[in-house]
């Protein structure tokens, strides 16, 4: 398909509420049990759904997310709405006693495209110790399971931080345990509750990747979420250029082997040109336009301007899809925008989100050309 990411985004996220009755300890939204002030209410809600399906044929793949997504009252006839304007939507809620059976069922009957659960850990010490409440592991298995059954195309999201990168290997394996075919991992950003953790450093992320790309030849397609330095070691690793795997990574690897033996299928790596501002736009409860739920810079509100006018001609935007307005490391990379580093970690490090990205080890030689 092609598709012109300075027109429109790939993905549409939507913060639907910042209700939810977990505590994780890695939250970028800081949620707690109650919904916020100032949340778009339900017909906000139905007008952003029309400036989505705006965009023109095909959509922006709409992501609702949260806090929890399930808190919302108005949710089955938000995605009512969603269908009959032919947006495709995916679902992220929070594992809690709200994600019942039936209602796993019932989103499987109402043409939801996929739904996203959160799995952080291989077992309930590591898990439910991040998300802060008992149970969560166990029953975020079960869900998954009743999801696959249901006919739900499932995705099992994984937050890569300093206390749990050693687990990884034994995450892929439950994630493959429980049917599941979509694995995004998330590489941590000090925002929102996330600051009190420990994020990876480069050579972590750098093994992390190594894992990673070797984890999509298990019939698994991976994605990264704030690494596009993984585009990078993939294109590396297949042109025979990168550098040998460090220690972490070979530990990693050895235990991936150790647990699923050999690849079977040539590598699922998903490795689309997008980042923060280019092809992923974020809108906040309140309607607040970003980059990414992870870089909290405004660019302009749907109650204000719609969401293409602000994707299109925000100047925020613009800057962030131009490879050309990074600094450091980054704008003089080769990769600039084959990959063009975490503008949200930029952000975090420096309050430059044009900045370079802190989490990547790469050290580019001069002003590299762009890889093709």
């Amino acid at each position: 398909m092609n598709w012109n990411l300075d027109e429109k985004p790939i993905l549409v996220f939507w913060e639907t509420t910042r209700a939810c009755d977990l505590a994780c300890r890695h939250c970028r939204a800081s949620a707690i049990p109650q919904a916020l002030e100032g949340e778009l209410d339900h017909q906000e809600g139905l007008a952003l759904l029309d400036q989505i399906a705006a965009f023109g044929s095909p959509s922006p793949i709409l992501v609702m997310t949260g806090g929890d997504v399930l808190k919302r009252e108005d949710l089955w006839s938000l995605l009512g709405h969603a269908r009959s304007r032919g947006i495709p939507v995916a679902l992220s809620p929070a594992v809690t006693p709200l994600l019942t059976d039936p209602v796993v069922d019932r989103l499987a009957a109402s043409g939801l495209s996929a739904i996203s659960l959160s799995l952080d850990g291989p077992d309930e010490e590591t898990h439910d110790g991040l998300r802060g409440v008992p149970g969560t592991f166990q029953r975020t298995l079960e869900c998954a399971q009743r999801a696959v059954k249901a006919g739900l195309k499932v995705q099992i999201n994984s937050t890569v931080m300093a206390e749990n990168l050693g687990r990884f290997p034994a995450i892929c394996q439950r994630v493959l345990q429980a049917g599941v075919g979509v694995w995004e991992v998330f590489f941590l950003i000090a925002t929102g509750r996330g600051t009190e953790l420990s994020a990876p450093g480069p050579e972590e992320c750098e093994a992390v990747c190594w894992m990673l790309y070797e984890a999509s030849s298990h019939d698994l397609t991976v994605r990264t979420v704030e690494a596009p330095f993984f585009r990078r070691v993939v294109h590396q690793i297949q042109a025979g250029t990168a550098a040998p795997p460090g220690p972490l990574a070979l530990e990693l690897l050895t235990d991936l082997r150790r647990r699923l033996g050999p690849g079977m299928s040539p590598p699922r790596s998903h490795t689309a040109r997008t980042r923060d501002g280019k092809g992923i736009v974020f809108v906040d409860y309140q309607g607040r336009v970003s980059p990414s739920g992870f870089l909290p810079v405004v660019a302009g509100n749907v109650r204000e301007s719609p969401l293409s006018e602000v994707y299109r001609e925000s100047p925020l935007f613009r800057s962030l899809r131009s490879a050309e307005a990074f600094g450091g490391r980054c704008g003089r990379c080769g990769y600039r925008d084959l990959c063009g580093g975490s503008r949200s970690r930029a952000y975090a490090a420096s309050g430059d989100c044009l900045g370079e990205d802190p989490a990547c080890p790469y050290q580019p030689v001069g002003l590299e050309p762009l890889l093709a």
